[in-house]
């Protein structure tokens, strides 16, 4: 029977709790299967004990009686081998009954069911997952039968503090107590096998170990109780035997860690293995980062940035609502832990720091507002992570090529958000990107790259968009490209047509969607092609004119191509216009989509058209030419089953 439990009956004052469904649904895989790496609590528990400390920091600027005449700010660690129990203690912002029951008894953040779906795809995601959703302190569970948690909020009577205890199941009890201190002590009992041999967490040497891995850069004093070394007493004063002994504690707490903020130091007496702890500190991330850039930078604002781009995207990297941002430090004094104002969206997966010299400590925690200083460290930020990656992506080192290949898979059609989001940075952004193209298989090529590769006389960089790679391979509006052995860039992502709008030149030179509107190659085509064309499109015009008729308002227009080789149709859109694959996207969306009718372009060489003009099924030959080049392009048709019966009824024929 739980602690929890054996109370219930004695006290008049403790409240039993359930637990909501989803937080019963995450307790089961915390303690059955989402952890392989139990020592993740104390970095957890730490991690929230600096927290509830920066929170009293930054209340405390308006407020110093919440202070309570005890400023210095300091987290305990307590083992207990006795009772079996590790407490861990901090004197920082505490807890009233509310908001026990709000921030233990609930998951008050959004993204918590996609959260657990994830996790039920797979339960192999260990720690990344862990800290993403708020849901840190329920790790204490992998160790614990049950956690005790007592607590007093800072500023109110000491007979208004509050015991939660739970054996992590199914529900968990709160009662009022009188608490002298004000902050939080949360007491894990463990279980059986993590109280002796190798899982032992009774082992104070342990614990030491497990804070200097993972917490060692917290700004906050970390202490233990400080063990000495004692001699047995001889009782003989004669006897030479070396004398034996044990450690013992003492009553003096000595601190663990270097409790020093690490933006704060130079970059130069910093190792790596620093700056990997410290992002997996704030980041709650196992793997350690990509790469990283430390800088304080001088100017008009005053500011240090240490900037981290992870290795592998989180999960809700596309939930939008989802806060995304860096943690705010104004002169050391923390101010927020996700000011996504300091990034411009396209660039939310990046976590770090940002201390400013500058901004005033009264910045609010729920909104920070919008001020010229705060607009230059958004920026500043932006150009900072644009040139490392920079950096990376145009080395000659074969590590840091790799490492920007790895960034890229992950996270470049984010990037490409950035084409619309941050105009004064486009240009940054468009060297960055990378395409796979008609003669390249992969996400190698750049625009840079492809200028390079251009045919002597060619005036424009030419791509494509689809949904996928072979989609886009196999496209019609590929052919007279390959005829004349001119490199087309393949576009496949769902944001590129999207970003696209907003990028019409690289480098001086105009971009052009060989999908929309008419081909014209320049001096790429010579004067008997152009001939030739005019004659096919008056040879054509009795043909063309009858399909216009047949397709009535399914088609904008019906045209000869130029574009043409082997297929014997396809269909174009305006410059401007929306095609079948965004049109596909917004609807999927959700969104109302303008009525928008692609032209249809006929090859006049294909023995199919010129079959036309004679077809006793000219009609359903129309229709079924126009759904294939619809199909070929990515669209999808408003009624398959017409379609197939056309086709049946011609073949049968």
């Amino acid at each position: 029977m739980s602690e929890a439990t054996q109370a219930e009956g004695l006290n008049p004052e403790l409240k039993k709790h359930t637990f909501e469904a989803e937080v019963a649904q995450l307790l089961h895989l915390v303690t059955h299967s989402l952890y392989s790496n139990a020592d993740i609590f104390v970095r957890e528990l730490v991690s929230n004990a600096s927290d509830a400390c920066d929170k009293l920091r930054f209340e405390g600027t308006n407020d110093d009686s919440l202070y309570e005449d005890d400023g210095e700010l300091k987290i305990r660690i307590a083992v207990d081998e006795a009772a079996k129990t590790i407490t861990f203690t901090d004197n920082g912002i505490g807890m009233n009954e509310a908001d026990a029951i709000e921030n233990l008894g609930t998951i008050a953040k959004s993204g918590t069911k996609a959260f657990l779906d994830k996790l039920s795809e797979s339960q192999k995601q260990d720690g990344q997952l862990i800290g993403q959703f708020g849901v840190g302190f329920y790790s204490g569970f992998i160790v614990a039968d049950t956690i005790s948690v007592e607590s007093r909020k800072a500023g109110e009577p000491a007979d208004k503090g509050v015991r939660w205890v739970s054996d992590g199941t199914g529900s968990f009890t709160v009662e009022p107590i009188t608490k002298d201190t004000r902050g939080t002590a949360i007491t894990l009992h463990l279980k059986e096998e993590y109280s002796e041999g190798e899982d032992n967490y009774l082992d104070r040497s342990k614990i030491k170990r497990l804070v200097n891995k993972y917490s060692d850069h917290i700004s906050l004093p970390i202490q233990m109780r400080k063990e000495i070394w004692q001699e047995d007493v001889k009782e003989d004063e004669n006897d030479d035997t070396p004398a034996g002994g044990q450690m013992v504690l003492t009553d003096e707490w000595e601190t663990i860690n270097k409790a020093s903020a690490l933006w704060t130091r130079s970059s130069s007496e910093i190792e790596d293995d620093e700056y990997v702890d410290f992002y997996k500190n704030i980041s709650y991330d196992m793997d350690a980062p990509l790469t990283w850039t430390h800088n304080r930078v001088e100017g008009r604002v005053q500011y240090t940035q240490l900037l981290y781009i992870p290795k592998k995207a989180p999960v809700d990297l596309y939930t939008r609502e989802q806060q995304h941002g860096l943690k705010l430090y104004v002169k050391r004094v923390f101010i927020m832990d996700e000011a996504e104002q300091l990034l411009p969206m396209y660039l939310r997966f990046v976590k770090g720091v940002i201390d400013s010299a500058d901004l005033p400590l009264n910045v609010s925690r729920e909104l920070l507002q919008e001020s010229r200083d705060v607009k230059s460290i958004r920026d500043g930020n932006a150009r900072r992570i644009l040139t490392l990656l920079a950096s990376l992506a145009n080395s000659e080192d074969s590590d840091k090529q790799e490492k920007f290949a790895q960034f890229y898979a992950e996270f470049g059609d984010v990037i490409k958000e950035g084409l619309g989001e941050d105009a004064g940075n486009q240009e940054r952004i468009a060297k960055l990107l990378r395409y796979a193209t008609s003669t390249q298989d992969g996400l190698v090529t750049s625009f840079e790259d492809y200028k390079g590769r251009m045919k002597d006389g060619q005036k424009a960089i030419y791509y494509l968009t689809a949904d996928n790679l072979a989609a886009a391979k196999n496209s019609p509006q590929l052919e007279l490209f390959k005829k004349k052995g001119i490199e087309v860039i393949l576009m496949t992502s769902r944001v590129d047509e999207w970003a696209m709008n907003f990028l019409t030149s690289f480098d001086k030179t105009p971009l052009q969607n060989i999908a929309k509107g008419a081909v014209d190659l320049g001096d790429l085509q010579d004067e008997a092609e152009k001939a030739e064309a005019e004659k096919a499109q008056e040879t054509l015009k009795p043909v063309v004119d009858k399909l216009k008729a047949a397709l009535g308002e399914r088609a904008k227009d019906v045209k000869v191509s130029t574009r043409l080789v082997d297929s014997p149709a396809c269909l174009v859109v305006g410059e401007g216009e929306l095609s079948p694959q965004m049109i596909q996207m917004l609807q999927q969306m959700g969104q109302d989509v303008p009525a928008s009718k692609p032209t249809l372009e006929v090859n006049p060489d294909h023995p199919l058209i010129k079959k036309l003009e004679s077809s006793e099924q000219f009609d359903d030959l129309a229709q079924v030419i126009f759904d294939q080049a619809l199909l070929a392009d990515g669209g999808q048709l408003d009624d398959p089953a017409a379609y197939l019966k056309r086709v049946n009824e011609l073949l049968m024929r």
